[in-house]
Formats: C-alpha cells, sequence, structure tokens
C-alpha cells in the first residue's frame, strides 16, 4: 500500500477520547504538512500524551480519525504507521548492544537490506556525530548520544512524519541547543514533518507553528508572531499564558 505524497503528513478530524466519565481529548482538529515543523505546547494534563498515544496506534479513539501520509489508522490498521517514526520520552533501546546492532536491528525489522542499512546508519551517525560511537554498546553512552541514537533510528526508513515527545528532556544546555538545531534542518533536509511536544518555550522557531492544547483542546494555532497578535501578548511565554490561563492578567 503506497503512501499519498500530496495528503497531510499527519491529519487529526474531530478527535475525542475519555477516560472513564472525563474527556482527555475533545472534538481536537489539525494537520501537519510534509516539510512542516508543529510544536505541540501544553502544561500537565491538557491531553498531549493521550493524542501521542493516539497517533501511535495504542489507543483508539472515541470518536473521529487518524490519518497519516493519506492511511487511515482505523481501516488500514498497522499500515497506517509505517510512514511515522518515534521518539518516545522514555527511553526504548537494548542496553546491551551496540549502537550499530540497534541501528541495524531496526533496518531488519524494516525490510531493509544490508547495503541500505549500512548506507543510511552511516548517514545518521555522521549526522549526529555518533561514528565513533558506533560499536559502543548503549550502556556505556550518556543521556545525549542515546537521545540521538533513538533518533537516528527513528528516521532510517525516511518517515513521512517524525513525533517528537519531549525530546531534549534530562539533556545538559549545549546537548540541547545542538540537538535542537538538528532537528529543525531536518524538515528542509529531508522534507519530513516535525510533530514535536514540549513544555520548554525556547525549543519554538520563529517559523514553527504551534500547537497549544489546553483541557483537551486546542486553545490556539499559529507560528508564535500569530499568536502575540491573536493575544495582545509580546512574546510567546505570555501569549501561552493567556491561552492557558485565560483569566490572568498578562504584564
Amino acid at each position: 500500500m503506497s503512501v499519498d505524497d500530496n495528503a497531510p503528513a499527519l491529519e487529526a478530524r474531530n478527535l475525542s477520547f475519555r477516560y472513564g466519565a472525563k474527556p482527555t481529548l475533545d472534538e481536537v482538529t489539525f494537520s501537519v504538512k510534509t516539510g512542516e515543523t508543529v510544536i505541540l505546547l501544553g502544561p500537565n494534563g491538557a491531553g498531549k500524551t493521550t493524542l501521542f498515544s493516539l497517533i501511535c496506534g495504542l489507543f483508539a479513539p472515541r470518536s473521529g480519525t487518524i490519518e497519516i501520509a493519506g492511511r487511515s489508522i482505523g481501516r488500514d490498521g498497522a499500515a497506517a504507521l509505517a510512514p511515522l517514526g518515534i521518539v518516545f520520552q522514555s527511553q526504548a533501546l537494548d542496553m546491551d548492544l551496540s549502537v550499530l546492532q540497534n541501528l541495524r536491528y531496526f533496518c531488519a525489522l524494516r525490510g531493509l537490506s544490508r547495503a541500505e542499512s549500512n548506507l543510511r546508519i552511516g548517514q545518521e551517525l555522521e549526522r549526529l556525530g555518533l561514528a565513533e560511537r558506533a560499536g559502543q554498546k548503549i550502556r556505556a553512552l550518556n543521556g545525549g548520544h542515546r537521545r540521538r541514537v533513538e533518533i537516528a533510528r527513528a528516521v532510517l526508513h525516511k518517515p513521512k512524519i517524525l513525533l517528537l515527545d519531549e525530546p531534549t528532556v534530562g539533556l545538559d544546555i549545549p546537548t540541547r541547543k545542538d540537538l535542537i538545531a538538528n532537528l529543525h534542518a531536518r524538515p528542509g533536509d529531508d522534507n519530513i514533518a516535525l510533530f514535536w511536544a514540549t513544555h520548554l518555550i525556547d525549543e519554538v522557531a520563529e517559523t514553527d507553528r504551534v500547537l497549544v492544547m489546553h483541557e483537551g483542546r486546542i486553545a490556539g494555532s499559529g507560528i508564535p508572531a500569530e499568536l502575540c497578535r491573536e493575544t495582545g501578548t509580546q512574546n510567546l511565554d505570555q501569549a501561552y499564558d493567556h491561552l492557558t490561563n485565560p483569566l490572568r492578567e498578562v504584564a
């Protein structure tokens, strides 16, 4: 089943979900275009984790649809997830395998040949500054290097969209800056979409589209300058506060 190159990389329509009687997502609708970076901002409990779980197929929505590169998760099942790359907040690497072994194993699961796997792995290791660590076991790496391995693994099959769930949590400032720059370069270099959940406003670039999530709804959408105009605020921090705490006066 081929992907639709003209379809949005990710599209959610009227998405709702609840745990028991309490709605967690309420009629959420948005799309992410190929080559676009969309940042998902929201306080704890806003519904970000639930939304990511639905996109990854871990939960089924109460109502609404999710399409990845034109494939419907509800209609096409696991095949719809093929154009998706994922970097979870919690680590998902085999600690007793080397960097190279982890990446080769992922390529094998994706059906890539050894020659193609070696080519793609080599390119990503160079790009992420990991070439000299290819033979090291994951448990010997620091947190920043492990996160880079996870990003390399997530893009080896050349996905249409990369989901990033708090990818810089726990990293030191220089490592965070390098990783943020690397990720922001990818949509232009690789024609991939990024859907990036974070609570750190300094990770947002001026051209990123921001979705502010509050109490299970999209409270605002636009690049930072647009959100500031709409809320009458001076910066993204103030716009975020206004959208998630509408009764608060912004200084």
